[in-house]
């Protein structure tokens, strides 16, 4: 099996993908995405507001990077993933996490069991996005809200432009330098340049069910955080 999944997204693929980067993975996206994970990282925890008793359920957790933040409010947090890789990587770096091997469009949770669903930079990766915002929505309380950030579309044309056509070619040449699987990160830059912007990603969400969607745009719109409450 080639080391790269291909935007067709097969599950598989997409695991066994993750699977050999989780090791460097967290560093490597520190890397490329010039250091602002951890800043846009603060900005999704302050959205989501974690409180102890506050249950959350954090999708394609990865390594727990995106649930540290969250369990250290006090909330209890499930990281879930599909990749097994990641989850070791994730149980050997943050022992305390719950981790949990599944799948976003499967989730393996009862109905309204979690005041918060989130997914940071992992809904791209998903076969369906559509039917993994269903499922999110269906393991969501009455009244509760997910929360997702994930690459975007620039707002500034001039800036749009620069960024997908030059940072884009870039990542995949940088990632060829410093990473143990390079294609891994050629999927990621194309997967970014093929997402939708974020009008369309709120009509996916609204079509998904929920309501009172809106987003906030982190560094000029290279990311945007994404929130919707269920009804």
């Amino acid at each position: 099996m080639s080391n790269a999944a291909d935007l067709n997204k097969d599950p598989e693929e997409v695991a066994s993908m993750f699977d050999g980067v989780a090791k460097r993975y967290d560093f490597l996206n520190d890397l490329l995405s010039l250091g602002r994970t951890k800043a846009w990282r603060k900005v999704v925890t302050s959205i989501i507001n974690p409180k102890p008793g506050m249950k959350i359920l954090d999708i394609a957790a990865g390594t727990g990077s995106s649930s540290r933040p969250l369990a250290d409010k006090g909330a209890d947090v499930i990281s879930l993933d599909f990749s097994a890789g990641m989850l070791a990587a994730g149980r050997k770096q943050n022992p305390d996490l719950t981790f949990i091997q599944g799948d976003a469009l499967k989730l393996p949770f009862p109905d309204q069991n979690f005041d918060v669903t989130t997914i940071s930079f992992g809904l791209r990766n998903t076969q369906n996005t559509a039917a993994a915002l269903v499922e999110a929505y269906r393991v969501t309380k009455v009244g509760g809200k997910i929360v997702i950030a994930e690459f975007s579309h620039p707002t500034n044309p001039l800036f749009r432009l620069i960024y997908m056509r030059y940072l884009m070619r870039a990542l995949p040449v940088l990632a060829k330098k410093i990473a143990s699987n390079p294609e891994a990160y050629i999927y990621l830059a194309q997967s970014i340049q093929a997402w939708p912007n974020q009008k369309a990603l709120a009509k996916i969400m609204e079509g998904a069910g929920w309501s009172k969607v809106a987003w906030q745009d982190l560094t000029l719109g290279i990311v945007a955080v994404h929130i919707g409450q269920r009804s």
